[in-house]
This record gives C-alpha cells, sequence and structure tokens, in this order.
C-alpha cells in the first residue's frame, strides 16, 4: 500500500472557532487525526468519520516521547490515506514541528502545514495590547521560558518580549528580566488560557511579576513584557490596576458550512 498524506493542522490557542477554515476542511477528511493535549475536544465535530488519537506533550506533565509520536505519526501515514496531526496554536512556534517534519521526509512521505493563530497573538488580543505599537514598538521575539534541560533563559532582545510555558516560572523569570537590564517598572502582562471562555489577564509592573503565579497557577500562560504589554496610548507605563477575569461573548458552534469545500 503506498503511503498516505499527512497535513499539520494548526488548531489556534483556545477555542475551537480559532482554527482556520483549511484546517477545518482538512480535518473533515480525515481518516485519521493525532491530537496534541491543547486542541480543543469541541474540533471532534469537524471529523466525526475520523478515529481520534491523544498524542500531546504538556509540560511538567507524563506525555508521549517525541520519538513515540515521530514513530506514530509514520505508521499512521502508512496505514491510512490522510492523516491530519492537530496542534494547538501554530504548528511553527514551539510546536516540535521540526521534528516531525524530519521524520516523515526520512520515510518519503508528503505533508503540508496549514498555519494558524499562535498564543502570544491571542493573548495580545485577549488583552486588547498590540504587540507592535507604531514609532515605539518595531520589534517582537518570541522565547520559550525553559530550554530542552529544563533551564530557564530570558533577557533583553526586543521592544516587546513575549514568553511561552512561563506559567510556573514567573518568580525566576522576572528576576531575570530585571538582571538583563528591565526596568522594575516595565510593564508585564500575563495571560493564561488565552483564547478559551475562561481566559485570565493580569498586568504588573516587571518587579511584581511573581504576584501573578498564584492567580495563573496551573494554567497554560504566556507573559508579555515590554512595548507591547503597556495599556494603549500610555507610552509604556503601567496603571495600578487589580487582577481581572477576561470573558469572552458566548459563541454558537462551528457549523458544517466550514466544511463543504475542499482545501485550496
Amino acid at each position: 500500500m503506498a503511503a498516505g498524506r499527512v497535513v499539520f493542522v494548526s488548531a489556534g490557542p483556545g477555542a475551537a472557532d480559532l482554527i482556520t477554515l483549511r484546517g477545518a476542511r482538512w480535518l473533515a477528511q480525515a481518516d485519521l487525526v493525532l491530537a496534541d493535549a491543547l486542541a480543543d475536544p469541541a474540533l471532534r465535530e469537524l471529523a466525526p468519520q475520523a478515529r481520534w488519537l491523544d498524542v500531546g506533550k504538556r509540560g511538567f506533565e507524563h506525555s508521549a516521547k517525541q520519538t513515540e509520536i515521530n514513530a506514530l505519526l509514520v505508521k499512521a501515514a502508512r496505514e491510512h490515506a490522510l492523516v491530519v496531526r492537530l496542534k494547538g496554536g501554530d504548528a511553527s512556534v514551539f510546536g516540535r514541528l521540526e521534528e516531525e517534519l524530519m521524520a516523515l521526509a526520512a520515510a518519503g512521505i508528503d505533508c503540508e502545514v496549514v498555519p494558524g493563530v499562535t498564543a502570544a497573538l491571542a493573548a495580545a488580543a485577549q488583552a486588547q495590547r498590540p504587540l507592535t505599537r507604531r514609532g515605539r514598538g518595531r520589534s517582537v521575539s518570541l522565547t520559550t521560558a525553559m530550554t530542552e534541560r529544563g533551564e530557564l533563559r530570558a533577557g533583553r532582545h526586543a521592544d516587546t518580549e513575549v514568553f511561552y510555558m512561563a506559567g510556573r516560572q514567573l518568580a525566576a523569570l522576572g528576576r531575570q528580566l530585571l538582571a538583563a537590564g528591565w526596568a522594575p517598572d516595565t510593564p508585564a502582562l500575563v495571560v493564561s488560557r488565552a483564547g478559551c471562555v475562561d481566559a485570565i489577564t493580569s498586568e504588573h509592573a516587571l518587579a511584581d511579576l511573581a504576584r501573578a503565579a498564584l492567580l495563573h497557577r496551573g494554567r497554560p500562560t504566556v507573559v508579555t513584557v515590554g512595548t507591547g504589554a503597556g495599556l494603549v496610548g500610555d507610552q509604556d507605563r503601567v496603571r495600578s490596576a487589580p487582577d481581572k477575569i477576561a470573558a469572552l461573548p458566548e459563541i454558537a458552534p462551528i457549523q458544517a458550512p466550514l466544511t463543504s469545500k475542499s482545501p485550496s
């Protein structure tokens, strides 16, 4: 049997309707879906015909090894015509995409990557804090707070720094950023479960970043520091404000028209 095709679909960081039309249409044709832990379970409604397997990786928790996922992906492609590898956020941003592309290439299996909304963008939208600002916010850096060896590394590389997977490291992250030369009153924005109806946002001076730890405990968290964390029009100043819970309006479930056409 000839090998099938693998499509990497970026599901977005939270609610199911953040997926792109192209991603939804590929799901509607899938024979098998290998899904990340952070993908909204509601996305199963877009692929009721498919078999679903959970292969997600979560920080600090037991999860499938990347080598096991690579092998499963190759095996699945040899047994099914269309396999969707469903990844949270955007597959190209801290999604371990490189390893899986290499495994497929080595096996001679055709694939495609569908882009999506990454958590940094969802957090910026959630808090209405543009990551770039005209005349003063010209650069953005996306950084994972933890290295492959489990080390925390943070510095100063752009006008706005966004740190992924930082929820359990907020106190240490704040200390490293101060040591790297950021001012104590630099705006810091913390958003957990960005893009979900239960998202929480809180704003802090960088020197007080550790105070966000309890509020966001146990939740996927993105930390934005610098120009893009400041209030709109406030020239990077931080206002003293209580932590707040942001609630999104009710959104109707995704309907069938999203999947009625073949991908382009």
